[in-house]
């Protein structure tokens, strides 16, 4: 067998931190070494180092001078602007999409808000929450816009497991069941309005809510 292409190395390298990242596995604050990451994946360090600048584009890490990468630290300020891209590029794909969407795609889509109900813990329910957005995204067929809105999406999630480490409980995800309705009655505009304040919800938490029930609450609100 042939060598694996290093551009596929590199985004294998690249889902694999993210995911470490997102579930708080590494930390913020902690060095991303390159020589330590290579060995790991048995490559050279040249996809490591593409690897490196996805994480970076996606947020999630950073470069310094003479300390090389590290896993980005985030606050609350951070979360609003993550919200804020999510919200106009969300609301401009559903637009794009609306169109497209088919009877079976929006039964999908409320197939994935119903797992979401019901998840046990809060990896189910960001499965099922992000199932849910890119079906109704997806038809928008514009690969870049789909491509920043999953980076955001990633960190997004990160806040999410972060504020939601010490417990999970179950919640009911109205918004959801009500851009469905207004699509499946082709009210794009509602659909979209809903859309918007739904994901900007996660940066309207006070500052003095970052740490306890209303954080949890403001990040489990966030779609």
């Amino acid at each position: 067998m042939g060598k694996e292409p290093e551009d596929t190395i590199a985004s294998r390298i690249s889902r694999v931190l993210a995911d470490r990242i997102v579930h708080g596995e590494l930390p913020a604050g902690l060095r991303l070494r390159q020589d330590h990451i290579a060995e790991e994946f048995g490559t050279s360090h040249v996809p490591v180092r593409e690897a490196f600048r996805r994480l970076e584009a996606q947020g999630l890490a950073i470069s310094e001078p003479r300390r090389g990468v590290r896993v980005a630290s985030f606050d609350l300020k951070e979360v609003r602007e993550v919200a804020e891209m999510r919200a106009a590029l969300e609301v401009l794909a559903l637009r794009h999409a609306a169109q497209h969407l088919t009877p079976a795609i929006l039964d999908a889509a409320e197939e994935a808000t119903r797992d979401g109900d019901a998840a046990a813990d809060v990896q189910a329910w960001e499965d099922a929450n992000r199932r849910f957005h890119r079906l109704i995204l997806a038809p928008c067929s514009m690969g870049r816009l789909l491509a920043s809105i999953d980076d955001l999406h990633a960190a997004s999630a990160r806040f999410l497991f972060s504020a939601w480490r010490s417990g999970w409980e179950k919640r009911t995800d109205h918004d959801h069941r009500a851009i469905l309705l207004a699509l499946r009655q082709g009210r794009v505009e509602e659909a979209a309005s809903i859309l918007e304040r739904h994901v900007q919800w996660i940066g309207r938490a006070p500052p003095s809510a970052q740490k306890g029930t209303g954080a949890r609450e403001a990040f489990a609100i966030v779609g």
